[in-house]
């Protein structure tokens, strides 16, 4: 190295004299190293400019800065929506099933549909509590599993890997759960079938992360409002109950994914969720504790 290098201050960073760096402020032109360089809209600014650059915000654009600087994701997966292609196999899987004739099919339904009094041995002597659950694997029809799949395809591609693989897992499970139990409470009597109230609960969850983000909800508020509506429409035959309890749930459950993002809440995190898996299952008492308040 010559000695009119070394002279020449240009050459190393003006923070960091014993650093060679030739990368420039676009603010300030001046030399800085790989420690003193912001990534900017081109190129790259000194503190020193970013400091001034800050001072000069507007207060919105300072909360605006503060929104996107947060993490984007709850918890980034990345890959492929591998839970969500599997819930899609799975269900297709027992659609396919209930197709089988001989009666093998019907009985598949049978066994795995919801209704409410199957979770009470004192209403029917008989006590079948993954009903809950697997009432979102079985479909009165081609075009009704079809939508749904269609929906949770969708919804799953981004969601998942923004939520990362076992909290969407978590959310789609709760949510299932979630729309049977407004079922229990709200129409005790009616058996339901579908992933509907699952499905709920992922675009009340992608409201509340895509509002917390920044994104533009105003398109998903409008799609879910209108299905909404329409499970009140008469004629249709949709669980209205089993789409509000989903929705709920979702809500919920992406409201304490948004405020437990930290690594050191991941303890608090899987607390709430699992108190919000036991407060479902409190609900589900309230019809022996409380008769008179469950909706036939």
């Amino acid at each position: 190295m010559s000695t009119d290098f070394q002279r020449n201050r240009d050459n190393f960073c003006y923070r960091h004299p014993d650093r060679q760096s030739f990368v420039l402020c676009q603010r300030c032109l001046r030399t800085i190293c790989p420690e003193c360089q912001t990534p900017a809209a081109v190129g790259v600014i000194c503190p020193e400019c970013l400091r001034d650059q800050q001072k000069s915000q507007s207060p919105a654009q300072r909360k605006a800065e503060r929104r996107w600087s947060r993490p984007r994701a709850v918890s980034a997966s990345s890959g492929q929506p591998i839970v969500t292609y599997a819930i899609i196999g799975l269900t297709a899987f027992v659609y396919l099933l209930t197709l089988i004739p001989g009666g093998f099919g019907d009985s598949v339904q049978q066994t795995l549909l919801y209704w409410a009094p199957l979770m009470y041995p004192d209403v029917t002597g008989r006590f079948e509590p993954w009903r809950l659950l697997t009432g979102a694997l079985v479909h009165a029809g081609i075009w009704h599993v079809g939508l749904n799949m269609l929906a949770l395809w969708m919804i799953g591609r981004s969601l998942e890997p923004l939520l990362g693989r076992w909290r969407f897992l978590t959310l789609y499970v709760l949510s299932a759960i979630g729309g049977s139990v407004a079922v229990t409470l709200l129409s005790f009597t009616t058996p339901v079938v579908g992933a509907s109230g699952a499905i709920f609960g992922l675009f009340g969850a992608l409201l509340v992360i895509g509002r917390h983000i920044g994104a533009n909800i105003a398109g998903i508020a409008l799609v879910l409002g209108i299905n909404l509506v329409i499970g009140f429409i008469p004629g249709f035959n949709v669980s209205w109950q089993a789409h509000v309890g989903g929705l709920l749930v979702g809500l919920l459950v992406a409201f304490i994914f948004t405020r437990t993002r930290a690594v050191r809440q991941r303890g608090l995190q899987i607390g709430l969720l699992v108190a919000v898996g036991a407060g479902l299952v409190a609900l589900l008492f309230v019809p022996v504790v409380f008769p008179g308040l469950v909706l036939a």
